[in-house]
């Protein structure tokens, strides 16, 4: 029997890196400073440069980035964010914890990002602003979406979690409002723990940060706000600085695997849309299948592991009940249906083949 093919392998994914990663672990160890050092300022710098933004500031998770982006507006308590109704949990955890009120808006069913159109209706005398969530590597219909904004006057905050390098008319995502990065492992810039990043133009907001982060301090034991701990360590930020000078080879050899899904898998999948007007950098790759439970464990037994992203909607988890009313039918549609194939930096073409070849005949 051949091997499996597992869904992500991260070992083998960072075993490219690992003589680079030794030597920053040697130096940094070394070094004698372990928080707040010249790691952290590196790939702030570096990082910026590459989003095309002015600024950029190392936080612990993509979760606080997106927590500490709300935070800096300081929004009246019960204040309406609007928010897709398919996103990640995080994203309306980082609402919920800043004391605001999630209000959820249907996706557009075929990118799965939040569909602008349904986004006015949604918009009362209590909203104070957008977050939108570029889900899967694809940008959002920013063009639409800061029109809106700019129409009623709101703040939007970007959850870029899943779009390190995505983009929308050449203009790269966390660079339209203030875009909160993850670099939870499995990302296209992956960390090898826990890790994030707040992108900004505003340079006010760009001090502020920096105070939130580490107990809304500037200068050593002045506390001038009421902070976190939520520092980017020296430690993932050295591994970030390797990484990151191959982010646009990961993206592209994903970008080229999922070609050739696009291209040869049959059309009883429903794949995802491609539109010259977005890069998309395919940190998943998702199908969708109506028989999707049986179909995923098809390819269990015949080698192939794959995952879903997500298997419950945010508004049928047990944590958010009573939190919504209404009702989100392309929400669970969508989480009825999707799996995600593997398609990670490292997977090779050979794998792709095979994953296409077992799942044409089903």
């Amino acid at each position: 029997m051949s091997l499996m093919i597992e869904y992500e392998s991260l070992g083998r994914l960072n075993k490219s890196f690992e003589d680079e990663y030794m030597q920053c672990f040697r130096e940094l160890l070394n070094s004698g400073w372990y928080i707040l050092g010249k790691q952290v300022a590196s790939f702030e710098d570096a990082f910026a440069q590459y989003c095309g933004v002015k600024h950029c500031i190392g936080v612990a998770s993509g979760l606080d980035a997106l927590m500490l982006a709300l935070r800096s507006y300081d929004f009246p308590k019960g204040s309406e964010v609007l928010v897709p109704s398919n996103t990640y949990i995080a994203t309306i955890l980082s609402i919920l914890q800043c004391d605001l009120k999630p209000v959820l808006v249907e996706p557009d069913i075929h990118t799965y990002n939040i569909d602008p159109l349904n986004i006015e209706e949604k918009i009362t005398k209590n909203t104070c602003a957008i977050m939108v969530v570029h889900l899967y590597g694809k940008a959002c219909d920013m063009g639409s979406i800061m029109g809106i904004a700019d129409k009623y006057a709101l703040p939007v905050i970007e959850d870029c979690a899943q779009a390190h390098g995505a983009m929308f008319k050449g203009q790269k995502v966390g660079t339209f409002g203030i875009g909160a990065f993850s670099f939870y492992p499995t990302k296209n810039l992956g960390a090898l723990g826990d890790a994030g990043a707040i992108t900004t133009n505003d340079s006010d907001k760009k001090e502020l940060f920096k105070a939130l982060r580490n107990y809304g301090s500037k200068i050593k034991y002045q506390n001038d706000y009421i902070g976190y701990n939520s520092r980017l360590d020296e430690i993932q930020a050295s591994l970030l600085n390797v990484k990151l000078k191959y982010l646009d080879r990961i993206n592209s050899h994903k970008r080229e695997l999922a070609d050739i899904y696009l291209k040869e898998l049959k059309e009883d999948f429903i794949k995802p849309v491609v539109s010259p007007d977005y890069f998309d950098v395919y940190h998943i790759f998702n199908i969708r299948h109506p028989k999707r439970d049986d179909l995923k464990e098809y390819l269990l037994k015949n080698g192939i592991k794959t995952d879903i992203h997500y298997p419950i909607p945010p508004h049928k988890q047990k944590a958010m009940e009573g939190l919504f009313e209404g009702e989100y039918p392309l929400s669970e549609e969508i989480h009825k249906t999707t799996l995600s194939l593997p398609i990670s930096y490292g997977h090779t073409l050979d794998d792709v083949s095979k994953v296409i070849e077992v799942l044409n005949k089903f």
